[in-house]
């Protein structure tokens, strides 16, 4: 069983997932939340394996309550639930640790597998999404950026981070681009120390603001 809480001020949200949820034999509904602080609160009590996280929440938003999670409770896999006018605070929220997000007009379909993979530490970018990331506004350039030895990324871990970002799994990249499954995996370690970040989803949110990644 995989168990979800789900964190969002909108009642009528909470609702909709938990009947979404329920209809998976897999899933358990152990917890709901009106804002980032009742999340922190209930989270070691309910002890969820999945988040579904809103961005945009009363006392605390969902970025900082991300934070605290990712802190205090690394073991818990959050998924971002966003609407199409939150592009800056999705990415955010990636950068904060989230392992994956959805758009709060997924299907069924969609909903379940994110929560699928959040909970096997792995992260879906769905190509519209990744788009958006991508098409995000990108930070003016630093008058001091860190020396190349420190952040460039290798050719081959360019390669390993592209294919990531179109959702390929380790086992895909290995065998594209002839390696073995562990060295796709010292790849990606290397990426996250960096970027500075500890997920996929963050990863690929720091790679789109760099301007890495290509349509």
């Amino acid at each position: 069983m995989i168990r979800v809480m789900i964190a969002d001020d909108h009642l009528i949200i909470r609702e909709g997932l938990r009947l979404i949820l329920e209809t998976a034999e897999y899933i358990e509904v152990v917890g709901e939340a009106v804002d980032g602080a009742e999340c922190l609160r209930l989270a070691p009590e309910v002890r969820p394996d999945v988040v579904l996280m809103d961005l945009q929440m009363p006392r605390m938003d969902g970025i900082t309550a991300i934070g605290h999670l990712r802190r205090e409770h690394p073991e818990i896999a959050i998924v971002i639930l966003t609407t199409y006018n939150e592009d800056d605070l999705m990415i955010r929220g990636l950068q904060a640790g989230a392992r994956g997000y959805l758009l709060k007009d997924s299907s069924r379909e969609n909903l379940l597998d994110a929560i699928q993979a959040a909970a096997r530490g792995e992260t879906l970018l769905k190509p519209e999404i990744l788009a958006r990331v991508l098409s995000a506004p990108r930070p003016d350039p630093k008058p001091a950026p860190v020396p190349q030895t420190e952040s460039a990324l290798t050719e081959r871990e360019l390669e390993v981070l592209q294919a990531t970002a179109r959702g390929e799994r380790n086992k895909e990249i290995a065998y594209k681009l002839g390696i073995t499954e562990r060295t796709v995996k010292a790849h990606l370690a290397s990426i996250y120390q960096k970027f500075g970040v500890d997920s996929r989803a963050a990863a690929v949110a720091v790679a789109a603001q760099k301007g890495l990644l290509t349509e």
